[in-house]
């Protein structure tokens, strides 16, 4: 049996978010809004994130809409954020905003995709 995992206090939440810029703590979750240039890469990124997130067996609140993924993460068993979320929040940005490095053999969209 895995031991349940104590919530981080406040600090070590702020502290924390110094390594991942674009995530806010707020209502007892770390929170992230994707932006993409439409319908097609929104549903591109669900599905991407939703994979992640299942192999993780740790599952984030999404609201999608259009040209918008909003990402909420807690540990629900804590009753708080632990290291799950903030591993996943990382995760989650390695997969929406990852490129081919220049120096690559792939080439990339010119599109901005996600941001």
């Amino acid at each position: 049996m895995v031991p349940k995992e104590s919530p981080y206090s406040d600090a070590d939440i702020a502290k924390r978010l110094g390594t991942l810029p674009a995530w806010r703590y707020e209502d007892n979750a770390i929170r992230r809004v994707y932006e993409t240039d439409g319908w097609p890469v929104t549903l591109m990124l669900v599905n991407a994130l939703g994979f992640a997130a299942e192999a993780a067996d740790h599952h984030p609140d999404l609201t999608v809409s259009y040209r918008r993924v909003a990402v909420a993460l807690s540990t629900h068993s804590a009753g708080g954020i632990t290291s799950k979320d903030f591993e996943l929040a990382k995760k989650f940005d390695e997969i929406a905003l990852w490129r081919p490095p220049a120096d690559g053999a792939l080439t990339g969209t010119t599109e901005t995709f996600v941001r």
